[in-house]
């Protein structure tokens, strides 16, 4: 996956904020801004969404859109 990549959001493992939750309940579809290595053998990349809001997620949290 590449920065300004489309992703859809397709499961969550840690815990992040409600108003994030809900935002991916009324349309999971973001774009990668960045990433970084996490504990040292993952990547971990950060999805915006249209509101200039945006959180981190794993590599098998996401999936790229057609």
């Amino acid at each position: 996956m590449e920065i300004g990549q489309k992703v859809k959001v397709k499961g969550i493992k840690q815990k992040i904020p409600n108003n994030i939750i809900n935002r991916l309940k009324q349309n999971p579809i973001g774009t990668i801004k960045e990433f970084k290595m996490v504990d040292g053998s993952g990547i971990g990349y950060w999805v915006q969404f249209e509101e200039k809001m945006g959180t981190w997620f794993f590599e098998d949290e996401i999936e790229p859109t057609s």
